[in-house]
């Protein structure tokens, strides 16, 4: 199986992000863990951390912004902290966490005790790591669509069929053809269509293409 056709992501919404704290020799660490798909995301995360801690020592981020193992949609700062103690370390934990669409921002505030370059990465990579042991998940299935034509009479079969295939169908057209329905197919399966065109009593047509309304 592909590696990133399905795999773990946050889930906590309503909630706009999930939260843990940690006290370290008087320093609080204050780490907040959302769902990003995009760097725009991560973002948002760090600034409303900003918003919300004005008067925090540092706000130190990571984020993977797609499946994991990705390579292009990734970052992390260290936000003022020596460089290597934060946001590297953060990067490190997400990457072995095996989640995807994932940021974090850690929130600092400075208890008046420095913790050397190795404290500081022990700090960072122990707060994150409470985040996400206790962070709410769930799977992420990577999707292509099918556009598949049947008769009428048929539509009831066919949308049995995508019901059985865990494939949502996410738009519907009833036209002279008969019915076209747009069906969101997990990424990782590969559909046996020669069995549902028996199915349907060979009455099923293929589109390599969204057609009409659908384009």
């Amino acid at each position: 199986m592909p590696p990133d056709m399905r795999y773990p992501i946050p889930h906590i919404a309503p909630a706009p992000y999930h939260e843990e704290s940690l006290e370290v020799q008087k320093s609080r660490f204050i780490t907040r863990v959302a769902q990003a798909t995009t760097p725009e995301q991560a973002q948002q995360l760090v600034d409303q951390a900003r918003l919300d801690h004005p008067d925090a020592s540092h706000h130190c981020s990571a984020f993977i912004a797609g499946a994991p193992g990705e390579q292009t949609a990734i970052g992390f700062s260290d936000d003022g902290e020596p460089g290597g103690t934060a946001g590297r370390p953060m990067y490190q934990v997400l990457e072995g966490s095996g989640l995807g669409q994932i940021s974090a921002v850690i929130i600092r505030y400075f208890g008046g005790t420095k913790l050397g370059t190795g404290g500081l990465v022990r700090a960072y990579s122990k707060a994150l790591l409470q985040a996400i042991e206790s962070l709410p998940t769930r799977e992420y299935v990577t999707r292509r669509p099918l556009w598949l034509t049947t008769d009428f009479a048929l539509e009831h079969e066919l949308r049995r069929w995508a019901e059985l295939n865990d494939a949502p169908v996410d738009q519907a057209r009833h036209d002279a053809d008969g019915v076209t329905l747009e069906i969101a197919f997990p990424g990782d399966r590969t559909p046996d269509l020669e069995a549902l065109n028996s199915r349907l009593r060979g009455r099923l047509v293929l589109h390599d293409e969204p057609p009409g309304a659908f384009a």
